[in-house]
């Protein structure tokens, strides 16, 4: 069993990513520049996007925190994002999720430039995404890609089994999986929380990919031996023992089923760290495309 190190995938990446930048500045070229836009004071907002903030320093990109209060208006965060979609500094930026609820998640999103879009969220990216043109893949669907492929896990042929149907990571996967390319060719089945039967699909699964947000959903018993596990989930559960009170779990029971698998991410430490790693190469990419 092969554990698929996201940390060190991840920190692979943000070495090259570094190095482009260098060369970017040796060359006089303005380096890439991601801006964020984060409304109210969610904790786990404000921890994803400080560490977004600080992979940016290690790269050498330049960061631009836009905070708004959680009292901002739909019309005031549209304002906003406009600026930045017409602002020549900035390459790329995101929206935080979850908004507060008196904005339209779906109107926000759409406003966004698609091609300073880095997370691959805009309808227009996930179209081109889906056509296999020129586009930015959502960070999540594309760290997983870039685990397959550096682990040289093959995919060609084999069959795919996604659990969950969202659209920044099951649904984005299942088109994914099945294009031409490194890490695609395979046969997809998309399974989500009506589909009868589910284990019957994971059995006969060469790689599972699970996106549910239940902690430890997948056992043992629902894979077969050499499975490949690429385990999204992230889920704090209760947890007297821990200094926290509480543990960190994956969809996956790792400990059950790694022992049947030819290949697994952890959880922390898999899926996570490739997400901002990914980001950080689409901004980069944006600043590419910007240049030619």
């Amino acid at each position: 069993m092969t554990i698929l190190d996201g940390k060190k995938i991840s920190n692979d990446i943000k070495d090259e990513i570094a190095l482009d930048v260098q060369r970017m500045k040796e060359r006089g070229e303005r380096v890439p520049h991601l801006a964020a836009i984060l409304v109210g004071d969610d904790g786990a907002s404000l921890t994803y996007v400080g560490s977004k903030v600080r992979a940016c320093e290690r790269v050498g990109f330049e960061s631009t925190l836009v905070k708004l209060p959680d009292t901002t208006t739909e019309e005031e965060l549209l304002q906003k994002i406009k600026e930045l979609n017409e602002s020549e500094h900035i390459d790329g930026f995101i929206v935080q999720l979850p908004l507060p609820k008196q904005i339209n998640e779906e109107k926000v999103l759409n406003a966004v430039d698609p091609s300073k879009d880095v997370d691959g969220f805009h309808p227009e990216n996930f179209g081109r995404m889906a056509l296999e043109m020129e586009s930015f893949i959502p960070a999540t669907p594309f760290g997983i890609l870039q685990l397959l492929e550096r682990h040289q896990v093959e995919t060609k042929g084999k069959h795919t089994v996604v659990i969950g149907r969202s659209h920044i990571v099951g649904r984005p996967m299942s088109i994914l999986m099945s294009q031409k390319g490194k890490a695609g060719n395979s046969t997809v089945t998309l399974t989500h929380s009506h589909t009868k039967d589910l284990s019957e699909f994971t059995k006969k699964a060469d790689i599972i990919i699970v996106a549910l947000g239940v902690p430890e959903f997948l056992t043992e018993d629902m894979v077969k031996e050499g499975v490949v596990i690429i385990d999204v989930g992230i889920s704090r559960v209760p947890d007297e023992t821990k200094p926290r009170g509480y543990a960190i779990k994956g969809d996956v029971h790792f400990d059950r089923v790694s022992k049947k698998a030819s290949y697994i991410t952890p959880v922390p430490g898999g899926v996570g760290p490739m997400t901002i790693a990914m980001l950080l190469k689409n901004t980069l990419i944006a600043r590419e495309r910007q240049l030619k």
